[in-house]
């Protein structure tokens, strides 16, 4: 049985960590929402499945939306409209952002949620966004149905 408050805290943790690494870091977000739109920059935004857990069950629970598009479909009249939970990728990619500094949270978060899969047997996934929001909701449904807390 999957341990939901259990990962739903491991989670928050990396993510409140990796929010002070950031505000520490150089680089600024600007809020602009600009670097929602993936094609524009180039870059693709991966998730593991901690995150996915996370989403989903989290008590602000949103529901996965089609990512027709190389735009965030959380993207909202130009801003994050889920910004309280947003992915790792998401945190840390930053317009503005030193690539050098970007790459090692990236690393060291990953492992972080690799530790989480490990201690509670959750299956390890990491994907583009848009394959996650996609394709993965059976995946992310089967943890509404075999979770305990």
């Amino acid at each position: 049985m999957i341990q939901t408050n259990k990962i739903i805290n491991e989670v928050s943790q990396i993510y409140d960590w990796l929010d002070k690494q950031l505000e520490a870091g150089p680089g600024n977000c600007k809020g602009c929402g600009d670097c929602c739109d993936f094609e524009k920059f180039g870059h693709r935004l991966f998730i593991s499945s901690p995150e996915i857990f996370y989403f989903k069950n989290f008590k602000n629970k949103v529901e996965p939306k089609p990512m027709p598009t190389q735009v965030c479909p959380y993207r909202i009249d130009g801003k994050c409209s889920i910004y309280e939970n947003r992915f790792a990728g998401c945190r840390i990619f930053q317009c503005n952002g030193d690539d050098d500094f970007q790459n090692s949270l990236s690393e060291t978060v990953l492992q972080k949620f690799k530790d989480i899969c490990l201690k509670y047997d959750l299956p390890y996934t990491y994907c583009d966004i848009a394959t996650a929001l996609n394709n993965l909701s059976g995946a992310i449904n089967q943890y509404d149905t075999h979770t305990n807390t």
